[in-house]
């Protein structure tokens, strides 16, 4: 079948991602086959694009697609037949039929992780995301995840930055930028050597909510195992951690503070055996060994691509320095670091009273050495 055939069996009405792989497994012929096997509004659909394309609307999802394609460079359409579609995604009960793709189809290419997490990372977790993005990047894995705010967004630009490649999966049409905010990251992943964006969704489609859960099964689908870097106990990261173990993937989780609210679903996680503990890039693929024979590449064989990957500077936000109590400020920053501390702790840590305490955080926020975030307060780096 060539991109025109599943582009129309994609977009037949009635069907779905999990009805067309169940008709897939049958293995039907094309179009007799299909023909027989579809249920009847389907069918009568089929048989007239087949007939009289100019007067199916199915014809028009074909023509803009063309359309978008000949609009820019680097867009393609992935199905199975095309020898870039990954095949991990066939194990899933309900893959994507079609994924529309911007940017470098080698991004495709070797072992994928995904990397998730909250939206609002501490600082200590902003460096995580940033940190085991560069290293998988520098060991030749792809770090695909979900051009969203927080960790997925933290991830990829830190995979750009190391010269790696990351794919992005979209909510929405690989067009449409969402959110708005991201419209460099958008841009970077779309047009820098190892950067992918890709989508099940037609070029044009708005973000909707339904979308993203379905999104997430792409995510997961693609790699073969998937790093929480910090959750709260309710974030849609546990929607993706969920998935890679329906899918048998391998699911990872930095530790966090038990003070720490953003890493409570990663405790959780961690408390309910379902997943392995992550202290390095190490961690990970050693765990991941059992697959090394189909998709980890040998040592030696990215060393061309990391020598170069290696040298580029990553930006990031750097862990407060170890700086000692005499130079600083006020003796509170010596008990805050980068993990949120709540007052009550930081109160029951010094022996302040709570009243000082406020007004001595006050002024060294203003002052640029504090910051309150989700779960307390923590230590701001220094330039």
């Amino acid at each position: 079948m060539d991109a025109q055939a599943w582009l129309v069996v994609n977009a037949l009405p009635g069907m779905g991602a999990l009805r067309i792989a169940q008709l897939l497994a049958r293995q039907p012929q094309w179009p007799e086959g299909w023909l027989a096997a579809l249920p009847s509004r389907a069918a009568s659909e089929l048989r007239l694009w087949l007939e009289h394309p100019d007067r199916s609307p199915l014809q028009k999802v074909i023509d803009e697609t063309q359309a978008w394609q000949q609009s820019g460079p680097s867009r393609h359409v992935l199905h199975r037949d095309h020898p870039a579609w990954p095949a991990l995604l066939n194990e899933l009960p309900d893959p994507p039929v079609v994924l529309w793709a911007q940017g470098d189809l080698s991004a495709l290419e070797g072992p994928k992780l995904a990397v998730v997490g909250t939206r609002r990372p501490t600082g200590e977790g902003t460096h995580n995301a940033q940190t085991f993005a560069r290293d998988l990047a520098r060991r030749g894995w792809c770090v695909v995840s979900g051009m969203a705010l927080g960790v997925d967004g933290v991830a990829q630009r830190a995979t750009l930055n190391a010269g790696g490649r990351t794919i992005a999966v979209l909510g929405c049409g690989v067009d449409v930028i969402y959110p708005a905010s991201h419209r460099d990251l958008h841009e970077q992943l779309s047009s820098l050597p190892g950067g992918l964006v890709v989508s099940e969704h037609p070029p044009g489609t708005l973000a909707r909510p339904a979308f993203f859960p379905r999104r997430n099964r792409i995510v997961t689908g693609l790699s073969l195992g998937t790093l929480v870097v910090e959750a709260t106990e309710k974030s849609g990261s546990l929607v993706s951690a969920r998935l890679t173990l329906e899918q048998n993937r391998e699911l990872f989780v930095l530790p966090g503070s038990l003070h720490n609210v953003q890493a409570r679903g990663c405790l959780a996680l961690l408390r309910q055996g379902s997943a392995h503990l992550a202290c390095s890039v190490d961690d990970i693929i050693s765990d991941l060994g059992h697959w090394a024979g189909e998709f980890i590449p040998p040592d030696d064989a990215m060393q061309q691509t990391l020598q170069t990957s290696a040298e580029k500077p990553l930006e990031q936000e750097s862990l407060p320095d170890s700086v000692s109590g005499d130079s600083l400020p006020d003796s509170l920053l010596a008990s805050l670091s980068a993990t949120p501390t709540p007052i009550d702790l930081l109160v029951h840590a010094t022996g302040v009273a709570v009243s000082d305490c406020q007004q001595r955080l006050l002024m060294l926020e203003l002052e640029g050495w504090v910051a309150q975030q989700a779960g307390g307060w923590v230590r701001l780096p220094r330039p």
